[in-house]
């Protein structure tokens, strides 16, 4: 299906968030905002999709829900961060998130690392970053009205209304996250602060998947470009900044 947008309305009023682009079906929102960065696209644009067809999580995964049945979108983001601190800006997306489920659908949410908004052991959703030059991408996928729990993701992955919250429409549930979203990149810091505050895989003992074998821990605490802190067996501190995270069961 050709990336024609289906309608076009403006983002919460006083927000960065100026154009908001709704498609039937793309294959990725992010793909597709890369592609209007590298044309030059300004700081703001969000694109929205009732449906991607090649949408991805995080490891590539393929990042699997109904038509028209989860919040499916990315923003464009030109923030003035070095490198090492542009995460914060994902940190700050999976914060507002999490705040706008829980204010929309009534669902109590946690954050697993790196940026996962949970109930309980299963993802509701997920956000996605790639970055382009200056620009960075912000891809957010929340599972909001699922007819049924797909079989292969039974325990894995839930959404708002199998939780028994509040209906929500999705254009309501995107102001909400946007409007949010906006205020934590304003501020940071205190962004990183709420990251802590609502972050359940610390304290927790955790299994992180790395590139060179596995590391096991109690994960400590993130650092301030919200690195996870894992404290291994030794009392020492190792610092993790990419890899994927189980949350194990007490000894």
């Amino acid at each position: 299906m050709p990336d024609q947008a289906a309608s076009r309305t403006a983002g919460p009023a006083g927000t960065r968030f100026r154009e908001v682009r709704w498609l039937a079906s793309v294959d990725s929102t992010n793909r597709l905002v890369l592609e209007e960065a590298r044309a030059g696209a300004a700081e703001g644009l969000v694109v929205c999709a009732g449906e991607q067809t090649a949408g991805r999580g995080r490891q590539g995964r393929a990042w699997i829900a109904p038509a028209g049945s989860s919040l499916l979108c990315s923003v464009l983001l030109r923030p003035r961060l070095p490198p090492d601190r542009r995460h914060l800006v994902v940190i700050a997306a999976s914060v507002a998130v999490a705040g706008a489920v829980e204010s929309t659908t009534g669902v109590a949410t946690s954050l697993k690392w790196p940026n996962d908004v949970m109930v309980g052991e299963a993802k509701l959703a997920g956000v996605l970053a790639e970055a382009d030059g200056d620009a960075v991408v912000v891809g957010m996928g929340v599972n909001v009205d699922w007819p049924e729990v797909p079989a292969q993701l039974i325990g894995v992955a839930t959404a708002a209304n199998r939780e028994g919250g509040r209906p929500v429409g999705l254009p309501t549930l995107l102001d909400e996250v946007l409007r949010r979203y906006d205020a934590h990149l304003d501020d940071l810091p205190g962004a990183l602060r709420e990251y802590r505050r609502r972050l359940g895989t610390l304290g927790r003992r955790v299994r992180v998947d790395l590139s060179d074998g596995p590391l096991t821990g109690i994960a400590a605490d993130v650092d301030h470009a919200g690195h996870l802190l894992v404290e291994v067996e030794s009392g020492c501190l190792v610092e993790v900044a990419a890899g994927d995270v189980v949350h194990l069961r007490s000894a």
